[in-house]
């Protein structure tokens, strides 16, 4: 069998509602910018809500062709920096509500594939954070701690109890729940359906240009062949919010990595945790991770992170070429029944992060009636749906969570991206990703 084009993802989210490209003047009571996770559950949660509701959903391609739909299905509670770092920042009593708001996130997430009752590929199981190495050892005993002196239900396993969930010779880990797995392209995809079916207006192939104050009421955003007027607008294009220069500070783009296997032998999907569908995150930054396949095959990312910004489509090309070498060597090393196995698909994404590790999601500075969601640094598959959530009861009025939550803000801390700091970042990403892939 020929492998696909490199760059094709496993997942495919197969039918969506008919996408026009946006031409003219349109209006919409509410424009959704964005058609990922969290642009469509705005519109979802919006048109469930408020019905009548006129809301219009433009993307710079199709729903599911960013990040949403290029991940790799890993459903588990993360908000943020580790536990014992938001301690340290945000003091014990913010960190607990971010850790259970992620919780909700995922829980969340397992009843909207409930309600939406299509096949998204979902597989109820355990995540397990684990490593193999002295410094991720460390990482591990910090974060446990935090989270017993939290009354946080985050069980610590030993190697022996690692090894009774996946045939891998970890030295420790920590055990995180509820998580499951699922296919990230099929879930958005629902979503964009569900939202045609109460009457959500869809275009494709329309990026964003521009966003203006409006004359009269609400913002006017610019596309290449057309201008959208809407009551208010919510803009869920994660680090594209620096190419038309919105003031949410930096969101970086950072270039990710994955790939999927052939299915495996038995004995080596069994040894993997196959029937508990376990997902296995190292724990050490940057590092690797995997999840097993409905149909036996295997997924893995992480290792390598690269800041895309300024680099040519060869350099960019060669540094993917070297990062899925690098992957698919991590992967056949976990277990002998792997040395042999096909690799199917080989693809990369592009995911939002801020210099503090925390989301934004929240007005606009200076431009009425405008909303920003994007930011959610690795951790945007729960994350992403339950920030559309929030914003889409803000737009109604609905009471909020009561505090708000470290991520509910305007903007995130600005980062040198231009000139000789790009460079700086740059650098200072492949440390890390170096470093990562030294103690794997």
């Amino acid at each position: 069998m020929t492998r696909p084009p490199a760059g094709t993802p496993y997942w495919d989210p197969a039918e969506l509602p008919p996408q026009p490209q946006l031409h003219g003047v349109v209006t919409a009571d509410v424009a959704v910018v964005g058609a990922g996770l969290a642009g469509l559950a705005c519109a979802y949660h919006l048109a469930e809500r408020a019905p009548g509701l006129d809301i219009a959903v433009v993307d710079a391609q199709r729903p599911a062709a960013g990040a949403s739909g290029r991940g790799t299905g890993l459903l588990g509670p993360r908000a943020g920096p580790a536990v014992d770092r938001a301690v340290r920042r945000f003091g014990p009593q913010a960190a607990r509500r971010m850790h259970l708001a992620s919780v909700r996130a995922v829980e969340d997430v397992l009843d909207l594939c409930t309600r939406l009752d299509v096949p998204c590929g979902l597989r109820a199981g355990e995540q397990l954070m684990a490593t193999r190495s002295p410094a991720g050892l460390v990482a591990l005993a910090r974060q446990a701690r935090a989270h017993r002196e939290l009354g946080l239900d985050v069980p610590v396993l030993t190697a022996a109890g690692v090894r009774d969930r996946v045939g891998v010779p970890y030295t420790a880990g920590l055990l995180y729940r509820p998580a499951a797995t699922l296919d990230p392209a099929a879930l958005t995809g629902a979503l964009a359906r569900a939202c045609a079916a109460k009457g959500v207006r869809f275009y494709g192939e329309s990026p964003l240009l521009a966003v203006r104050p409006g004359d009269l009421v609400g913002p006017e955003l610019v596309f290449p062949h057309g201008r959208l007027y809407a009551g208010q607008a919510v803009l869920a294009v994660n680090s594209a919010a620096q190419a038309v220069g919105l003031p949410v500070g930096t969101v970086l783009p950072l270039e990710v990595y994955a790939l999927a296997t052939a299915p495996l032998g038995a004995p080596a999907y069994e040894a993997l945790g196959g029937r508990a569908g376990h997902a296995v995150v190292d724990a050490v930054p940057m590092a690797p991770y995997f999840r097993l396949l409905p149909d036996g095959g295997v997924v893995a990312g992480g290792g390598t992170a690269t800041v895309p910004t300024g680099l040519g489509p060869p350099r960019l090309q060669a540094l993917r070429e070297r990062a899925w070498g690098w992957l698919e060597r991590w992967l056949r090393s976990l277990h002998p029944g792997l040395a042999r196995v096909r690799v199917t698909h080989r693809w990369s994404g592009r995911i939002g992060m801020t210099g503090d590790d925390l989301p934004v999601v929240g007005p606009v500075q200076g431009f009425p009636d405008v909303w920003y969601i994007g930011g959610c640094c690795g951790h945007g598959l729960a994350l992403s749906a339950a920030h559309g959530a929030h914003v889409a009861g803000a737009l109604l009025g609905e009471p909020g969570p009561g505090d708000p939550l470290p991520w509910h803000r305007s903007r995130a801390p600005l980062l040198p991206v231009r000139g000789p700091g790009r460079a700086l970042l740059r650098a200072y990403v492949g440390t890390l990703g170096r470093a990562a892939r030294r103690r794997c």
